[in-house]
């Protein structure tokens, strides 16, 4: 499984602040795959679609990771930049993250985050803390092999029974 990661953060692009972030979502998926590719990119919307693009359409990543740029903030900007890369949203994802995550904070509901799916790509965007991050892979780390079977076309351990 070939994973992305895009840090969405002016501060960590200018060098002002380490990346903890993207970093965090690295550790969380090791135990998936050593193969993940990373870019870090300015809240802007057009950089952060392009980065999208290109780890999905260009170095063919299952998996793409976005963190940071999902709240309220005027330059919080990630999902717009997702909605137009992606073909078909994924609500569950972001939905089970929100419910998960309004267990540890209210502030849970703030969170403007989506996923999505391009080509065979599933897209999901993450808050910009590190805890975050990994409170947040931790929901759906359990479903990622199975939605990257899925999304490859094949449908041999797709027989409708979600209880496996």
């Amino acid at each position: 499984m070939r994973i992305g990661i895009v840090t969405v953060s002016d501060r960590c692009f200018r060098g002002e602040r380490e990346d903890k972030s993207g970093p965090a979502v690295a550790e969380c998926v090791a135990s998936l795959t050593t193969d993940t590719v990373y870019r870090l990119t300015p809240d802007e919307p057009e950089r952060i679609a392009a980065a999208l693009i290109e780890l999905c359409d260009e170095c063919a990543c299952d998996v793409v990771f976005t963190t940071g740029g999902t709240g309220f903030a005027p330059r919080d900007v990630t999902p717009e930049a997702t909605k137009r890369v992606i073909g078909r949203e994924a609500p569950g994802v972001s939905e089970a993250i929100r419910a998960r995550s309004m267990q540890i904070t209210p502030k849970a509901m703030l969170s403007r985050a989506i996923s999505g799916i391009r080509g065979r790509t599933l897209i999901v965007n993450l808050p910009g803390s590190p805890k975050a991050v990994r409170e947040s892979v931790e929901v759906v780390l359990p479903v990622l092999p199975h939605a990257v079977e899925t999304l490859s076309g094949d449908t041999t351990t797709c027989g409708g029974d979600y209880g496996k």
